[in-house]
C-alpha cells in the first residue's frame, strides 16, 4: 500500500459491520460507498419479511449445501468485482468498496499498492447475539426459528473461513466485538484516508 491510498476495500462476513462502517466513513470523507451486494444478488438474511423464495431456500437445503452456494457465489461474482475495483480506482476521489464477496483468498490476487485493505470479525457468541437481536429471533415461531438459524450458521460458518483466510495471506482484521473497536476504526481510517483526500 502507498502512504496515501485512493481507496478502501472492507470484508468480512454478515453482520460484522461492513456497511456501517463503509457509510460512516463515505460521509466523512465524501468518499463513494459501493457495496458487492449492488454487484449481483444471493439469497441473504431471511429477515425482517420471509419472503417464500428465501424460506424455501433456506428450509430445503442442508447447511453444507447453503454454505457451497454461498462460496460459488462469491467465485462467480470476483470478475464483477475487480471490474469494479478499476472502475473505482479510474474514477476521480476516493472510493470505499465492502462486501462479503471480497474474501482475503481473492484480495490478494489484486494489485493493492494505491489500496487500504481491512477485514472485520467478531467471535461466535457475539455475532449469533448480533442475529438473533436483529431478526427478533425470540419471538418468532418454529418454523421462522429453522430458517433464521440456517442463515445464521451459513454466517458464522463463512466468518471462521474468512478469518482463517486473512490470517493465512496477512490481511489485518479487526474484532469489532471488543468495546468501542469499530469506532476506533472509524477514526484511525478516517485519519489516514483524510490525508489522502487532501491531496491535490
Amino acid at each position: 500500500m502507498t502512504q496515501h491510498p485512493s481507496g478502501l476495500l472492507i470484508f468480512g462476513s454478515s453482520y460484522v459491520g461492513k456497511s456501517t462502517l463503509a457509510e460512516r466513513l463515505g460521509r466523512a470523507l465524501a468518499w463513494r460507498v459501493v457495496s458487492s451486494d449492488s454487484l449481483a444478488r444471493h439469497p441473504g438474511r431471511p429477515w425482517p419479511e420471509v419472503r417464500a423464495p428465501v424460506a424455501e431456500y433456506y428450509s430445503r437445503l442442508t447447511d453444507d449445501t447453503i454454505y457451497w452456494f454461498l462460496r460459488t457465489h462469491h467465485e462467480n461474482m470476483w470478475p464483477l468485482v475487480g471490474q469494479k475495483i478499476d472502475a473505482e480506482r479510474g474514477a476521480k476521489g476516493g472510493f470505499v468498496l465492502e462486501g462479503s464477496a471480497l474474501r482475503p483468498e481473492y484480495i490478494v490476487t489484486v494489485d493493492c499498492s494505491d489500496l487500504l485493505v481491512v477485514g472485520l470479525h467478531a467471535d461466535r457468541d457475539f455475532l449469533q447475539e448480533r442475529m438473533r437481536s436483529e431478526s427478533l429471533y425470540r419471538h418468532q415461531d418454529d418454523r421462522n426459528k429453522v430458517i433464521f438459524d440456517k442463515f445464521i450458521e451459513r454466517s458464522l460458518r463463512d466468518n471462521a473461513a474468512v478469518c482463517d483466510a486473512a490470517n493465512r495471506y496477512g490481511l489485518r482484521l479487526v474484532n469489532v466485538a471488543a468495546v468501542g473497536a469499530h469506532d476506533r476504526l472509524f477514526e484511525e481510517l478516517c485519519v489516514v484516508l483524510g490525508s489522502s483526500s487532501s491531496l491535490p
